[in-house]
């Protein structure tokens, strides 16, 4: 086995056995700390990113929020400064597999739509697509649903087969800020994937779709954030999503 092989079977074994514990960003840090790679982009891309958040009265370690837009070729980062969230920035996601509607099972080559959360187990700066975290699917719903596949992420690359494929440029802003906001106290980062930005109107010309209730559920999701500017709570009960509004705190 060569020794970048041992050394990733390593870290994710260190990661998986602290992730609950109250040392794992310390850990964390040590472990991802020693990727070449991460330190490279860290040196060459922090400074400038740091830059363009403090051009917008944001900064690196603020509580961070992503939406995906299929359709669109969207990924946005939000940022929480002072009681809601603001947008920082939109990258173009390079490619993404399938069509529109939701991943049913291991190997369909689906992207996944839906609501996930990224913790710091989920961070891997040692991807084979440069940098990478994975959106934890299958998730409470998906899992309720009898939906099936595994390491579905957003990396770089621009290359997929199931997952969210960045510009290499992208995915090294988009880690940074997540793994800065998870390592300064924010437990997980929500991502919720989107189908196409979810108006009334967008949607109405889906009627006809197998996926058409499947979305209505999915836009009442986007609807609290758009009201509120705040991530909602999901919870899943009787195999679809419930939302309740999200705190400031």
């Amino acid at each position: 086995m060569k020794r970048s092989s041992r050394w990733l079977i390593f870290s994710f074994c260190v990661l998986a056995i602290v992730a609950a514990t109250p040392f794992s960003r310390k850990i964390y840090w040590f472990v991802m700390r020693s990727s070449a790679d991460l330190a490279e982009v860290r040196h060459r891309v922090e400074p400038r990113l740091k830059t363009d958040l403090n051009a917008v009265g944001l900064k690196l370690g603020q509580a961070a929020f992503i939406r995906i837009f299929k359709e669109e070729h969207e990924l946005e980062v939000w940022l929480q400064a002072g009681q809601t969230y603001e947008l920082f920035k939109s990258y173009e996601i390079c490619n993404f597999s399938g069509r529109l509607g939701p991943k049913l099972k291991e190997g369909d080559h689906q992207s996944p739509e839906g609501f996930y959360e990224v913790d710091l187990s989920a961070m891997n700066p040692n991807s084979s697509y440069h940098l990478s975290f994975n959106l934890g699917f299958p998730n409470a719903y998906d899992q309720a649903n009898q939906r099936t596949g595994s390491f579905l992420m957003v990396h770089g690359d621009c290359v997929s087969v199931g997952c969210y494929a960045m510009t290499d440029a992208g995915i090294e802003e988009i880690y940074l800020i997540v793994e800065a906001a998870l390592f300064e106290g924010q437990q997980a980062v929500p991502v919720h994937a989107f189908p196409f930005r979810m108006t009334s109107e967008r949607l109405a010309l889906e009627e006809s779709s197998v996926w058409f209730e499947y979305w209505r559920n999915l836009k009442t999701g986007y609807d609290v954030f758009e009201d509120r500017r705040i991530p909602p709570v999901v919870s899943v009960s009787d195999r679809a999503y419930d939302f309740e509004a999200g705190s400031n705190m």
